[in-house]
């Protein structure tokens, strides 16, 4: 059994602060009982201001995505589906369908990780 808590300091959830300027994602599978309409914006903000885990170019790779392959082996080449997360399409993308490295870093940005074929952090290197 999994246990996921909120953590509070007085009136200051702390999750939501660390959410909020970027040092931690939203793990959208374990947001059942929560405010997602809040963790959602908050995440968006510090998505679209480039804090934090947010500000590093190409995007980092996810906790899950990491612990997944792991799990398997595969590593950070392992795809991920984080169809969960708000905002986050469920289409696959190849890269030669994107058409331009600037696309792909955005895309890679909103969760598309296995677009980052060698875990460097860069999408899609071919378009270059």
């Amino acid at each position: 059994m999994t246990l996921v808590a909120e953590v509070l300091k007085g009136a200051t959830n702390i999750n939501q602060a660390l959410v909020a300027s970027g040092a931690a994602f939203v793990y959208w599978q374990y947001i059942k009982g929560c405010d997602r309409e809040t963790y959602s914006r908050l995440e968006n903000e510090a998505r679209l201001k480039s804090l934090g885990v947010w500000a590093v170019p190409g995007g980092i790779q996810r906790p899950w995505d990491y612990r997944r392959g792991r799990r398997t082996g595969i590593g950070s080449k392992n795809p991920s589906n984080s169809s969960s997360k708000p905002g986050y399409s469920a289409t696959r993308y190849r890269c030669k369908q994107i058409g331009n490295w600037a696309k792909a870093q955005e895309l890679l940005n909103q969760g598309h990780s296995y677009l980052d074929g060698d875990g460097d952090g860069e999408a899609c290197e071919g378009l270059r």
